[in-house]
């Protein structure tokens, strides 16, 4: 998987989407990000994950184990999804986006 710390770790404890701290962030190499933040508005954790061109998602949790096991879980579905959005040359573009666009419909009922 193509996942690295995003900003080179910069963000670590500094306010989230969610207004709590960030305690992981990572980017993958090819458009998409996830954080992890503890102490937000909503609840105790929240996660927030997008692919960048395509969409956004926020998932809250009372725990920081179960945030942490999902986290996990939602950076290989991303990472999967990834692999099948199609460049902008490809001949099949329009069909191929039909299908990650759908890829993202199934993503957010897996994790909602």
């Amino acid at each position: 998987m193509n996942w690295y710390a995003f900003d080179n770790g910069k963000s670590i404890g500094q306010r989230g989407s969610e207004s709590g701290s960030i305690i992981r962030d990572e980017e993958h190499g090819d458009g998409a990000r996830i954080t992890l933040e503890r102490g937000g508005q909503t609840a105790p954790f929240a996660i927030t994950c997008g692919i960048y061109g395509w969409m956004v998602h926020t998932r809250f949790f009372g725990a920081e184990s179960e945030a942490q096991v999902e986290f996990e879980s939602m950076r290989a579905e991303l990472s999967r999804i990834m692999s099948t959005i199609p460049l902008a040359a490809d001949p099949e573009v329009g069909s191929k986006s039909g299908a990650v666009s759908e890829s993202i419909s199934e993503f957010v009922e897996r994790f909602p």
